[in-house]
């Protein structure tokens, strides 16, 4: 028991070389002063340090960090716009001079925090006081970019990085958020009205069209019936009268009239009339004198076309 008693300061060497140890987390750097100025950074992992002397001033996170925000800006034709946003940053990296600016450049996170949100805050209203109501809501991209570009520099001294900045929601007041929504609804019935009438005019220029081409197929076909008909009309003529001519001449030869031939075909003309007619009337003068006067006709039209093939 003496002899341990005696062995004090071994066990005291120990205890001290124990308490100097310290295990630094992934993705965290402890900051060592000595005496309250800066010593040095330590790394993750078990590290050691002079118990008593060197103290742990802060432990630094170099993982990212998010916050929300909520804040309002005005137009520059006077609409108060509400933004909601979320904004992603981290220490710019883990070398000694960086985390130097991070430990030391503000008294607590609290106070960056409050500065950063500030910051980002004065940039967007900056932009906004430049932009009319109606530019806002497709100038997310850009209000991002002027941020970055604003703030980047200022971040840098801290020992900050900027990762990205997304605006989540953008909202105006309700009586604007009514009024936008109103022009879109009429916006939206002036397109249908348009769109309505565009296809009314597609479909009448389509029926006159279609109208138009079903009128000149049909006077296309009347013409070539037309034509069929005369055609038809000519052949008929023309196989009666080489019809008759034979007749005739057979006639001629046998010593017999050959206005026979003319009365057998008013008779059969007369047939015709009682047999196709569709309840017409047709007025014929049958007697004698009558007969004789549309024969002499007939015979005088036969002699004319007689002379004109001659």
């Amino acid at each position: 028991m003496e002899h341990l008693f005696s062995l004090w300061w071994l066990f005291l060497l120990v205890f001290i070389g124990f308490s100097g140890l310290l295990t630094v987390n992934q993705g965290t750097i402890a900051v060592i002063v000595m005496f309250g100025k800066y010593k040095r950074i330590l790394l993750p992992g078990l590290r050691f340090k002079i118990p008593v002397i060197e103290q742990i001033y802060k432990r630094i996170s170099i993982q990212n960090r998010s916050v929300e925000l909520e804040f309002q800006a005005v137009t520059i034709d006077q609409a108060n716009v509400y933004f909601k946003s979320m904004l992603l940053y981290s220490v710019q990296n883990a070398d000694e001079e960086t985390v130097k600016k991070v430990a030391f450049k503000f008294i607590s996170d609290k106070d960056l925090m409050q500065a950063l949100i500030r910051t980002v805050e004065g940039s967007i209203r900056a932009f906004v006081a430049t932009k009319r109501q109606a530019e806002i809501l497709t100038a997310r991209r850009e209000i991002v970019d002027y941020v970055k570009e604003q703030i980047d520099h200022s971040l840098e001294e801290w020992g900050y990085h900027l990762q990205d900045l997304q605006i989540n929601d953008i909202t105006f007041d309700k009586a604007v958020m009514d009024s936008m929504s109103k022009v879109v609804a009429s916006n939206n019935l002036k397109a249908a009205a348009e769109n309505e009438g565009q296809a009314l005019l597609i479909t009448k220029t389509k029926s006159a069209e279609a109208e138009g081409n079903a009128i000149k197929i049909s006077a296309e076909a009347e013409k070539e019936a037309a034509r069929l008909r005369g055609q038809g009309v000519a052949l008929f003529r023309e196989e009666v009268a080489r019809g008759m001519s034979q007749a005739a001449e057979q006639m001629k030869e046998a010593n017999l009239d050959t206005n026979v031939i003319l009365f057998s075909m008013w008779t059969e003309a007369i047939k015709n009339f009682a047999e196709l007619g569709s309840g017409n009337v047709i007025f014929l003068d049958g007697s004698a004198e009558g007969m004789d006067k549309t024969m002499k006709q007939i015979i005088g039209m036969m002699k004319m076309k007689e002379k004109e093939g001659k």
